[in-house]
């Protein structure tokens, strides 16, 4: 059985069911169970601080992972524990404005982006990259989150 939790430490109200209901649609489509992981929305400056102190880059960021497996072979008593994912809700606001859809899509997208993260996908190479913006866009369609 999966096990995420959801944390607003923010002002914003955050819709909970619809992140929920993407989060769920992402371990379906790839097939996990007996995982473990967090979403935490954060403001700005807590982003900032938080790329600042583990990425060495004083600038805020839209999402940020902390992968806590780099074999999934390493199995808990419980499943395995992904790790973490850090949401600022001021660029979601902010890129949903700029990309012209909305916030719900970009939170969709953010998570998602997130927790392939935790699953070992990058974008540091161009074929990387669209490995994973390709499962992205698959996961959003199959969750009917559209651009």
């Amino acid at each position: 059985m999966n096990k995420f939790e959801i944390f607003n430490e923010t002002s914003y109200d955050i819709d909970l069911e619809e992140e929920n209901r993407v989060i769920e649609y992402a371990l379906k489509y790839k097939k996990l169970n007996d995982v473990m992981f967090n979403v935490i929305f954060v403001d700005n400056k807590t982003i900032r601080d938080i790329n600042r102190e583990y990425r060495g880059i004083d600038r805020e960021t839209d999402v940020i992972s902390f992968a806590l497996e780099d074999n999934e072979d390493i199995k808990f008593e419980f499943g395995r524990l992904l790790g973490d994912i850090y949401i600022s809700v001021d660029k979601m606001k902010q890129q949903a404005i700029e990309y012209g859809h909305s916030e719900l899509r970009e939170m969709a997208f953010l998570t998602v982006h997130g927790l392939l993260h935790l699953l070992g996908y990058d974008h540091m190479t161009k074929e990387d990259e669209e490995v994973m913006f390709k499962e992205q866009e698959l996961i959003l369609d199959g969750c009917n989150i559209k651009r």
